[in-house]
């Protein structure tokens, strides 16, 4: 394989982004016509597609490890920018990062805010169970997620256990669970869910009661408006340990009822750049208020 073109792949990446040639050509400050010559000379390079010529175009697998390797290069040359010119008085480089809502909710911001004098931050807000996705498409150049195993081209460090808790108003657990949360009334009572991509609760319903249970479901996508639900009586849910802290607010745990532990991981590009370092060391850190796994017993 040749080597690939920086042009080339900024070309690739304008279009994921864009969503067509046109707007590529746009944003590039070049012609339709510069762009479809770039992407051939790309694929002949590779020697496979990098698009599928569908609506939406989209990346092929080879394509977006190009788009990552463009991304990739963007932070590297910002870096070396700012060695060269060694002043504050240029535009701060942008970091993209993927965070769940909890982690966002309870601990990631503060661990930002020294970071943010120096850099741009863009949070993309993904289930835990998802995040990786916007990682492997190159939209971010790091993650909080659920998977350990790291992504192809990118470094993966263990982060911690984020516990939750389920719980519920104490009106609510004297109407639904006053004998305790069991199978027949987990079955009946309403449960509050982030969005469809959550599955918590689920995970506490099927450990709890060896069943698949289908209770009446309130969405709320927004993590203080959850727990807001949750203490008005609207249903049960879970909710990070974090969060509750010693001042639950009026909120009881379910009786009998487990907490459901969630480990999380941070996934970076492997070839970033000394920002996207910096940026990582700081969510590791601010990672200690997160429970440390059981020691292994031999």
């Amino acid at each position: 394989m040749k080597p690939i073109d920086p042009a080339q792949a900024h070309a690739l990446a304008a279009i994921v982004s864009g969503g067509s040639f046109e707007a590529a050509a746009a944003a590039l400050s070049v012609t339709p016509s510069a762009v479809s010559q770039r992407i051939r000379a790309l694929e002949v390079a590779v020697g496979r597609p990098v698009i599928t010529r569908s609506r939406p175009l989209r990346p092929t697998e080879a394509g977006l490890a190009i788009v990552r390797f463009a991304r990739q290069f963007d932070l590297l040359s910002a870096d070396l920018a700012s060695e060269l010119e060694a002043s504050d008085d240029g535009p701060r480089q942008r970091i993209t990062i993927v965070v769940n809502g909890d982690s966002l909710h309870t601990w990631v911001l503060p661990a930002l805010v020294p970071v943010a004098e120096s850099l741009q931050i863009e949070m993309l807000r993904e289930d835990q169970e998802y995040s990786l996705e916007l990682l492997r498409s190159g939209a971010a150049a790091a993650a909080i997620t659920s998977v350990s195993a790291p992504m192809p081209g990118c470094s993966s460090h263990a982060l911690g256990i984020m516990r939750y808790i389920p719980v519920c108003a104490r009106e609510f657990q004297q109407t639904w669970f006053r004998d305790g949360a069991t199978a027949e009334q987990l079955a009946l009572a309403p449960v509050i869910v982030f969005d469809r991509k959550d599955d918590l609760q689920d995970q506490y319903l099927r450990s709890r009661t060896r069943r698949v249970l289908d209770p009446p479901r309130h969405y709320v996508p927004a993590a203080q408006e959850f727990t807001d639900a949750i203490r008005l009586g609207m249903g049960w849910g879970l909710v990070s340990e974090l969060e509750l802290g010693d001042d639950p607010q009026g909120l009881v745990p379910l009786s009998p009822g487990g907490p459901v532990d969630v480990r999380l991981y941070w996934q970076q590009w492997r070839h970033g750049s000394s920002a996207l370092a910096t940026v990582g060391e700081a969510v590791r850190q601010a990672a200690a208020v997160l429970r440390r796994p059981a020691p292994v017993v031999p």
